[in-house]
């Protein structure tokens, strides 16, 4: 029967942080690139040990993630923005890459007693967080959408002539 976890030596890395300022309960913009960046680095550093199809869509996810970050440079991200992305890069990405590169290449092939295999499992689940990051993206911009249109009704009312001025 065959091991479905390697023993032994850590051959998969960990994402680390290059800034030590930037400590995980630190939710700033700039700490937040920082650990996305040391996610893409891990991913990278494994691309050769992951199908190439979850290379490409674990980097899309890091792609959407940055483009939510970047929005910061406009205004405040929200707090769901801030946890939706410490969860991604800090936590459900890694830990599922982590998870298929701790198995035996073996059987990442083989059927498992979900009736999947490793290889279809970790594809399901990177795309589940693709999707999850896209709809961030969208709900971030359309929140910047939002934002854009009150800043005009309020320019609107504030600068046109009201309703409540009479006519002398």
């Amino acid at each position: 029967m065959v091991g479905w976890f390697r023993r032994g030596g850590d051959d998969h890395p960990e994402p680390s942080h290059d800034d030590p300022a930037a400590e995980p309960d630190d939710d700033s913009p700039a700490a937040l690139l920082t650990r996305q960046d040391a996610l893409v680095r891990y991913i990278n550093a494994n691309a050769g040990k992951l199908p190439v199809e979850a290379v490409v869509v674990a980097r899309s996810t890091t792609d959407s993630v940055r483009a939510v970050i970047a929005t910061a440079d406009d205004r405040p991200l929200d707090i769901h923005a801030v946890v939706s992305v410490n969860g991604i890069i800090g936590d459900y990405l890694p830990t599922t890459l982590r998870a298929y590169l701790s198995l035996d290449p073996a059987v990442t092939g083989q059927v498992g007693p979900s009736g999947r295999t490793p290889r279809a499992a970790l594809r399901e689940q990177l795309d589940s967080l693709s999707a999850a990051a896209d709809e961030l993206l969208t709900a971030t911009r359309a929140h910047d959408v939002d934002a854009l249109f009150s800043q005009g009704n309020f320019l609107r009312t504030k600068f046109s002539r009201s309703d409540l001025d009479l006519d002398l």
